[in-house]
Parts: C-alpha cells; structure tokens; sequence
C-alpha cells in the first residue's frame, strides 16, 4: 500500500498546481518513446492485455517534431492521429461500474478497505489520463458528418481518446476510450474537457441503457479533479468554473457512419469536403477491417464476392440501426444529436451530449435546446436514422454500388415496425400469438397517454405492476392509479401554448389545436402544435 502511495505521489505531483494549459502539452509521440521510462506499473490494472488492432490495421498520422506543439488541423489520409491525455489535478474517482470493468476481465472488489482504497487510487490514476497503462496507444479517430442535416466536413474525436483495445480469457475484444482528457487535433477551438455534470449524466444513462437492453456503449469509470474549465452552466451568460471529469468507456468499437464520410467530395451546398477525398484505398481498407473484424459472419459467406458482401454488410447496419432506434421508441428515450457521426457502425447507442426521457408522453419533444428546428424530436427519430443510413450508403460508394443500398434502405420501416410491435406487446403483456388489432391498441393507448399528457414510464410501470389472477384488485382502482400519471389541465395548457412573441403580429393566427382521429403510425413529422396522435413509431 505504502509503495503505491509513493507511485501515485510521484505520479501526481508535478500537476498539483494546477492543469496544464494546451499551449503547454507535451506533444504526441509514439508508445515507445516514453512508456517505459515515464509511467508507473499498475497492479490492480497490470493484467488489462492490449492488442491495438484498429491502429495496425488502419491508416495513422505520422508523429509531428517533438518540439511541436499539437493544434487543431485537418488530417488528411489517415484514421487516427496519435494523442496524449493532458494531466488533471488531484484526480478522484466518483464511480466505478462493476459489470462493465468485468468485460474486461477485472474480478469483484476486494474486501479489505486497504485494499479497496489501493484499487480506487490506481484507478483515479490510469482512468483519469494521468498515467498511460502499458500497451496502451492513446489516439484521437478522425471522422465527419452531417449535423442537423448539413455536412460538417472533418470533427474527429475532439474531446475523446481511443486508449487501445483488450483482450480478454473469454477472446472478447473491447476497445477502450478516456472521454474529456484533453485536447486533441480535433478540437478545434474546444479544450478537450468534460464536466462532471455531463459525465455523471453519461455514466448513469449508458449503463441504465445496458441494464433495460438496448444496445449501448458502456461507462466503467468516472474521475473527477480539481482541475477546472469555465462553462456556461444554464446558457444565460453567465458561465463558471466546473471540475474537469473524464469517463472511460468501453465498447467493442467506436467506429460511426462518419467515420466513412472522410472520403466525401466537396458538398454542393456547404462547400465542405472530407479530409481523404479520393483516398479510395482507404475506404477500402477501413471496409475490410470493420467487417472482418465485426461482422466475421459476412466476411465468411461472402469471401469470394467483395460486392455481396458489402451489400450484406450494409443490409446488417440497417437492420440493427431500425432496431436500436425500435428500443428507444419503446422507452421514450430522446437522443438529441441524432447527427451521422453520432451512429454507431455496430449499432449501439453511442454518444450521450444532450439526451433526455419522456415524462409526458409527447411526440414533438426536443430534448437539445440547439434543435431549434426540431429535426431530432422523439417522434423523428427513426426518420433520421433512416435518413443517416442513406448517407452512410453515399459514404461507401463505390464499393457499394447504389442499387443494392437501396434495397437494403428498402427493408427498414418494415424492420423497424416489427421489432417495435414486438416490444411494445411485451409492454403490455400480450403474450400469445400476434393479432392484426395489436397494433391499434398499442396506436390508441400512445393516442390516448398524448391527449392526457399521461406519464410514459409510470404508465407502463403501473400495468406492470397489476397482477391477474382471482385476487386481484379491480380495475377501477387501476384507472385511478393511471388517471394519476396524466398531466393537469394547467399542465396541458402550458405545453400547448404558442411557441412565438405574442407581441408579434402573426400571433393572430395562431389557433388552438384540435385533436386528429388519424394516428399517423408511419410516422410522418408533425407540424409544431399539433395534436395529431402518434405513436412512438414516427419518422
């Protein structure tokens, strides 16, 4: 314990006065040049075996001179650039999630509090950036996308760093990433830096979304420090300082429809173009790894047919992106930043910015407060979806000639509304063999809970909670517990009001919404102030 101490002393004490600024960052250089000589070992960690395979497999950014400061830049040709997590000072840890470091092979807690104290002290240490675990290679991804519907040009990992990937007994692969650690090339004018406001936020929803079976990246650890970043907390101007925070995250891979969109050519109404355009060879590469790494099952029966099997490849993101978005649908989960490099090349949820759940049950709800326009409201997002996997198919042309992602495109409302129903009838206890009225019911309950402004997740929760059987409780008294959820009439009033200057002159217009007989179950967008019933199914 004692000998620990004295690592972590050591570790730490040339950043107690405070971080450091970027303008000061050591600059990148390869693993080799400093593991050896600048790191402490870990002991509780020692066993994590990394096998960086994304890093040989695709296209890195050769170091810069060492004198070099690193600065915000395009990155052309390459996958990755290499990085280095800027020191915190006095980091802590704030939370550990024993499930997800169990991924990665780490066993239980110890019992003794000497012990238990040791293992949160190493893990404050390596899981805040402070100090690199051996066979680590800390990297930032370069990617693009279109955000809000517009292409981005080059965004990249700018607050996030890939530290490598583990292998564990079990042969899994899981690809470690420290989220807020510093500046990276792709910050741009960012600092690289999450609060802890933010990172609590991630750390609970991803590992919350694990736990009710939605597919998700994880959240193993959260540190704290008190290193500090000026942030407008409330977006009122009046900004503060907040504890830099960084989480480690663990996926098996964090690889996005963006990270194809690297290659686009100029786009004709931003002007913009990706960092590699014309690198075809790239694209063919990144192609090869992701499926082969991935989707080794695709790779298998299509060996011998490139184009089959990228059209299967393509055919499998579609079908699980309509299902991920299915299980959001199915809880009231709002993204927010629904954006192309914000899709997950396996089909997990990735990335937790602004996100909320619904509480009463609307379709219009906007969780981003930047979403203006209410392009991701809940009701939109398996339009969105639908419309990033269009853009993901332009991204792989010409490996993926456009006839044959069309087709794949093709099958997804249907994907998307059979997976949905089935969850759904699970909601609700419909057990035996589907019936053609299911779908109306789960339609006119979703109607219904929109008109009342009736709480999604009690709602369920309480037809949850209502046994059958000769003993039980009437059903009155079950209404009156849902009649519960529902919002107030004063409620209701204060979310349908106009969302505009009433000094203005076309307030005049405005007039109050009726309600619609139609359930749009295709999921049509909904004009602002409507009250046209839906379900959880829109586009």
């Amino acid at each position: 314990m004692a000998a620990l101490r004295a690592v972590l002393g050591a570790s730490l004490a040339v950043t107690r006065a405070g971080s450091l600024p970027v303008t000061r960052r050591p600059p990148p250089a390869p693993r080799r040049a400093w593991a050896a000589t600048m790191e402490p070992a870990p002991r509780w960690l020692a066993g994590l075996r990394f096998d960086n395979r994304a890093l040989r497999a695709l296209p890195v950014e050769a170091p810069g001179p060492q004198d070099s400061p690193p600065a915000p830049r395009s990155v052309p040709g390459a996958c990755f650039s290499r990085a280095r997590p800027v020191p915190l000072r006095q980091p802590r840890l704030v939370a550990l999630s024993e499930p997800a470091l169990a991924l990665l092979g780490l066993g239980a807690p110890p019992a003794g509090a000497a012990e238990r104290e040791a293992r949160e002290a190493e893990a404050a240490l390596f899981f805040s950036g402070n100090a690199v675990l051996p066979g680590a290679e800390p990297a930032a991804h370069c990617y693009c996308g279109h955000q809000f519907g517009q292409f981005a040009g080059q965004l990249g990992d700018g607050a996030a760093m890939y530290l490598g990937e583990v292998c564990t007994a079990a042969g899994e692969r899981w690809e470690l990433q420290l989220k807020g650690a510093g500046p990276t090339p792709f910050s741009r004018q960012a600092d690289g830096r999450k609060v802890l406001r933010s990172s609590i936020r991630e750390f609970l929803c991803s590992e919350a979304m694990f736990h009710l079976g939605i597919p998700t990246t994880r959240a193993a650890a959260c540190v704290t420090s008190e290193s500090t970043v000026v942030r407008d907390v409330h977006y009122d101007g009046n900004p503060k300082h907040e504890r830099c925070t960084v989480v480690l995250r663990v996926a098996s891979t964090f690889l996005r429809f963006g990270s194809f969109e690297i290659f686009k050519p100029t786009d004709e109404h931003t002007g913009r173009a990706g960092p590699s355009v014309g690198r075809d060879d790239i694209r063919a590469q990144m192609l090869d790894y992701v499926i082969s790494t991935f989707y080794p099952e695709i790779q298998a029966a299509h060996a011998s047919d490139r184009v089959q099997r990228n059209a299967a490849f393509f055919r499998e993101v579609t079908q699980r992106t309509a299902q991920l978005v299915a299980e959001w649908q199915c809880v009231g989960f709002c993204h927010g930043v629904l954006n192309t490099d914000n899709m997950s090349i396996v089909g997990l949820t990735l990335d937790y910015g602004p996100f909320g759940f619904l509480d009463r049950y609307d379709p219009e709800h906007v969780c981003n407060a930047s979403d203006s326009a209410g392009r991701y409201a809940f009701s939109k997002q398996p339009e969105v979806c639908h419309w990033n996997l269009q853009k993901l198919a332009e991204a792989l042309e010409p490996e993926l000639p456009r006839a044959l992602a069309e087709a794949a495109l093709a099958e997804f409302d249907a994907e998307f509304q059979k997976h949905y129903l089935s969850k759904m009838r699970s909601k609700l206890g419909l057990v035996r063999a589907p019936r053609e009225e299911d779908r109306a019911l789960v339609v006119g309950l979703l109607e219904t809970m929109h008109r009342t402004g009736a709480d999604f997740t009690n709602s369920f929760a309480l037809l949850s909670s209502y046994p059958l059987g000769p003993a039980s409780p009437g059903l009155g008294e079950l209404l009156d517990a849902l009649v519960a959820q529902c919002a107030s009439v004063e409620e209701l009033q204060l979310a349908v009001r106009p969302h505009m200057d009433p000094r203005s002159p076309c307030c005049s217009c405005w007039r109050s919404p009726t309600p619609s007989s139609s359930p749009s179950w295709a999921g049509r967008p909904m004009s602002p102030g409507s009250w046209s019933a839906a379900s959880s199914v829109p586009g």
